[in-house]
């Protein structure tokens, strides 16, 4: 089974994931400008009446797209909000008491409450178990003296991709890694 394929811009930028199917109409319409990573996948089609071949095509496992007025596409600033890439940034872990929890007890907190005038962005949200997101409720973590054990960051644009793939390899995670900005990791308390 082919795993998702990183489509980037012609500059090199991350864009998103696509099926190995999409990227083999990419290739055969010979709109791939150049390719990266070490994973290669030869995908093999019918056999030609005339010649008795087999086609095959080799799709590499980050490939530089064309400029195209076919797929164009919006660069995105602000990668979308959901639990889970929100609970993979903080690491699965609660933001309040440092402890690591699976997705089931984990929830979403509004560092500044909703109610209170806060915004369900990446900048105001961070990842709080169960417990800890109760006894909050509706105060800053400054009224209740809990205070948060990393800051709330927009993620960037390959940090989201690398996050939105659970079966993502080892050279397109080098090829996000690369892309990266340098900031320290929440941690856990011993």
């Amino acid at each position: 089974m082919v795993p998702l394929i990183l489509r980037l811009d012609i500059a090199g930028s991350p864009v998103t994931w696509i099926p190995w199917q999409a990227a083999v109409c990419l290739y055969s319409r010979d709109m791939v400008a150049w390719t990266a990573g070490d994973s290669v996948f030869a995908i093999k089609g019918g056999i030609c009446r005339a010649t008795g071949l087999r086609s095959v095509i080799n799709v590499n496992s980050i490939i530089a797209i064309k400029r195209s007025a076919l797929h164009k596409h919006l660069k995105r600033n602000i990668p979308p909000l959901t639990n889970n890439e929100l609970f993979l940034r903080d690491a699965h872990l609660c933001m309040y008491c440092g402890g690591h929890y699976r997705e089931a007890m984990l929830t979403r907190d509004h560092v500044v409450p909703l109610s209170r005038g806060g915004t369900d962005r990446w900048t105001n949200v961070v990842t709080a178990c169960r417990r800890c997101n109760t006894m909050k409720g509706n105060h800053t973590p400054e009224e209740v003296n809990m205070p948060l054990l990393a800051v709330p960051y927009v993620p960037n644009w390959a940090e989201y991709l690398a996050l939105s793939n659970h079966r993502i390899l080892a050279d397109q995670m080098e090829f996000l890694k690369s892309q990266f900005p340098k900031r320290p990791l929440p941690f856990h308390r011993q």
